[in-house]
């Protein structure tokens, strides 16, 4: 398959060893780099953008607001096979997690956006989500005595289309999850993991996962058909949406093919895979040994490759997130 940003992307987020800004101190020869501490964002923005990112304004008839389907307290995402949309019924895609997308080279199931901006310009004006009136939401914000002051403030100008989008990007890149137990494992700290949770890791490696699910965000980096070995959609009905790319390529190569999500926080973000369909991560793993590498795992080690993941969980403002039902 075709990959050549992404794979320079990739080479990008694990480093050549020489710098520090993806958190590269000790164990620079592994797939998988921490996430850094600090985040480069102006708090004035971040601050506003977080307004907005709770704001229903945003949505046409002041339905759903970002924070709506992006659940900071439910890993960033929403624990729903597919969110519902402004009309109701259920969207195409499963709602990926918000956490950490700044350190995705690829955005969206389809991976069809490099920039958190155009993204968020996308799903702004789209029908299904949240169908933005423009006129409206800007007329209110500019009627609002403290967005006016905040948007003149940092913009030195009223709120306008690119402002709001531009703040919402800047809190969005706010929200990193760093200091995760594996993070502290690989920045010199041995015992932050278990016996079991570091063999979970070599399994990890040595099964293979870790060619796709690789560099700071544990994926985000790359496209990947889902269905290399064995078909995933056996036995159920195909959607538009299980076409992936192709359904924006028109290549038949494309089939299937998607943007290989991060696993960042994954214990915390149930159900699994584009169209929400694994409801656990023995499931989800079961699935992906079969469907992409071809092996039926023992239970044993789908347990400890479960255990592992269940480390990749970080910290949000200084609290470890909270894996529901623990």
């Amino acid at each position: 398959m075709r990959f050549p940003t992404a794979l320079l992307m990739s080479a990008l987020l694990l480093g050549s060893g020489t710098g520090t800004a993806y958190g590269q101190e000790d164990r620079a020869d592994e797939p998988i780099t921490p996430i850094p501490t600090t985040v480069d964002v102006r708090p004035d923005k971040a601050r506003l953008g977080e307004r907005l990112f709770n704001d229903v304004r945003l949505s046409r008839g002041g339905v759903v607001a970002c924070s709506t389907c992006h659940r900071l307290d439910a890993g960033g995402a929403d624990n729903q096979a597919l969110a519902a949309g402004l009309d109701g019924r259920p969207l195409d895609f499963n709602t990926p997690s918000i956490f950490n997308i700044a350190l995705d080279a690829l955005l969206d199931w389809r991976g069809n956006y490099r920039t958190i901006e155009a993204q968020n310009a996308a799903v702004l004006r789209d029908a299904r989500i949240m169908d933005t009136d423009w006129a409206s939401l800007l007329a209110a914000l500019r009627a609002d005595a403290a967005y006016r002051a905040g948007f003149v403030a940092i913009y030195r100008a009223e709120p306008g289309r690119e402002e709001v989008i531009d703040s919402l990007a800047a809190f969005q890149r706010s929200l990193l999850t760093p200091n995760s137990r594996f993070d502290r494992y690989l920045r010199g700290e041995p015992h932050a993991l278990s016996a079991e949770e570091q063999r979970g890791y070599e399994l990890f490696k040595s099964y293979g996962c870790v060619a796709c699910h690789q560099g700071v965000n544990v994926g985000g980096n790359l496209y990947q058909r889902f269905g290399v070995f064995a078909d995933p959609f056996a036995g159920r009905p195909e959607r538009q949406a299980d076409l992936g790319r192709f359904v924006l390529t028109g290549d038949p190569a494309d089939r299937h093919v998607f943007r290989v999500p991060s696993l960042r926080n994954v214990a915390l973000t149930a159900p699994y895979f584009h169209n929400g369909s694994a409801s656990s991560l023995s499931d989800a793993v079961t699935v992906m040994a079969r469907s992409q590498l071809g092996r039926t795992l023992p239970r044993t080690d789908t347990a400890l490759i479960v255990g592992f993941l269940r480390t990749l969980t970080g910290e949000y403002r200084g609290h470890t997130l909270a894996e529901p039902g623990r």
